[in-house]
């Protein structure tokens, strides 16, 4: 495995939903997918991909090593299985999601990489309420433009549609953007006093929290 570098890392989360197949199938399609991301990892291509699941649908988080890297570049075995999304001019099998809130950016591949393996590598969902949605953005825009917030280094939520989908890793390593630990964050302030529960709607088997933790089909890293 090549030594930590001064290579750009690239953080990329999508959506995709199953809509064929059986179990099987599924099970032996995903199988193929985490072997060909751990070459990726081996080759050093990429750093980090997990993949998680609820329901029918998947939702995909990975580091790129030097340059992007598609989806398709280790999980083609789940394309035939997968239904195509609106995405512009043409339907794509993996919807690209929108980086919407982080409490870090790497420098560089030496910088991101971890002193050692995390405990966890978590995928978690969230379900916004439309009327509130754009104001959670706003806010949440604010937050990482500040950069003050401590909070997970490797944490990274993503919106597409009305689903937020966050990865984070555990134990949790806390920085901020600026990584300025010192200056309290004013923005923080700001989004508490419009009621954050009230942007959210509880899915099922969350217990009433906002966000529903997700099992892996594979959360892989080095």
């Amino acid at each position: 495995m090549p030594e930590p570098s001064s290579r750009p890392v690239f953080r990329c989360e999508y959506r995709g939903r199953l809509d064929h197949g059986s179990a099987a199938q599924r099970a032996a399609a995903v199988d193929r997918c985490a072997a060909n991301a751990q070459r990726l990892m081996d080759s050093g291509a990429l750093m980090t991909a997990a993949l998680y699941f609820y329901g029918d649908q998947l939702f995909l988080y990975y580091e790129a090593l030097g340059e992007p890297v598609e989806p398709q570049a280790f999980l083609a075995p789940l394309d035939p299985l997968l239904a195509r999304w609106p995405q512009k001019e043409q339907n794509c099998t993996w919807a690209q999601m929108y980086p919407i809130y982080w409490h870090s950016v790497p420098r560089d591949e030496a910088d991101w990489q971890r002193p050692k393996p995390p405990v966890r590598r978590c995928g978690r969902i969230a379900l916004l309420r439309h009327e509130t949605m754009f104001e959670y953005c706003y806010h949440h825009f604010a937050i990482v433009q500040e950069g003050l917030l401590q909070g997970d280094k490797y944490q990274f939520i993503s919106l597409h549609e009305d689903l937020l989908f966050s990865y984070f890793e555990e134990p949790r390593t806390y920085t901020n953007i600026r990584r300025d630990p010192e200056r309290p964050s004013r923005a923080i302030d700001a989004w508490t006093a419009v009621d954050p529960e009230a942007h959210f709607i509880p899915l099922p088997g969350s217990n009433g929290a906002n966000f529903l933790m997700l099992p892996a089909c594979f959360a892989l890293g080095r």
